[in-house]
């Protein structure tokens, strides 16, 4: 997609991201360092989120593992709704970031973008269809009040056509997504592209 979306802070556009802390140099990062960065994500060597979360390789290496199970694994609920989800969660969290890589994995997996900018709007009530709302709704009052799930909602899943095990996938990528953000948000900032200036 080429249309840029930009509401409310929130962005489907390519953002960067700068740690607030000092990253690993990868001139100096030892062989399990690098090894972990590699195992991770392919531009996790040129990612300030990722060099600054192998100060502690053991954990990158394990919350990368779960991560990439919960978001990429086949079966089960489908991408762009596990994508919806986490994009749901951070218009929540506030966390621009994470919204927008996400957005961006959306659109190409669901070759559109109208429920992201729904979502920017007003992430309560976005969605296309019952089953998205119903994926909007539930990922909304799970991110908002985490003890407040209860038989109701997930039957409300049920209703618009979830399987249990998609449920489980659902749940799985909302919660990593409260991890995920609070990283992001409490270790670095976005940065929006540079306006491109007239010729």
């Amino acid at each position: 997609m080429t249309d840029i979306i930009r509401s409310h802070g929130f962005t489907n556009e390519s953002l960067e991201w700068d740690a607030w802390l000092d990253v690993v140099d990868l001139d100096h990062a030892t062989a399990d360092q690098i090894a972990v960065l590699e195992e991770s994500h392919p531009k996790a060597k040129v990612s300030d989120y990722y060099r600054f979360l192998v100060h502690q390789p053991e954990i990158l290496r394990q919350r990368s593992a779960a991560f990439n199970a919960i978001m990429y694994a086949p079966g089960g609920l489908p991408r762009a709704e596990r994508e919806l989800s986490t994009i749901v969660v951070s218009r929540l969290n506030g966390c621009v970031y994470c919204a927008s890589v996400h957005a961006q994995r959306f659109e190409q997996l669901a070759r559109r973008n109208d429920v992201i900018r729904q979502v920017f709007a007003d992430p309560h009530s976005a969605g296309t269809t019952r089953r998205e709302e119903a994926i909007a709704r539930f990922s909304a009052a799970l991110t908002e009040s985490p003890n407040g799930i209860g038989q109701d909602q997930l039957q409300a899943l049920r209703e618009a056509g979830l399987t249990d095990a998609e449920m489980l996938d659902l749940i799985h990528s909302i919660a990593i997504f409260a991890w995920a953000n609070r990283l992001m948000l409490n270790l670095g900032e976005p940065v929006f592209p540079e306006p491109a200036t007239a010729a």
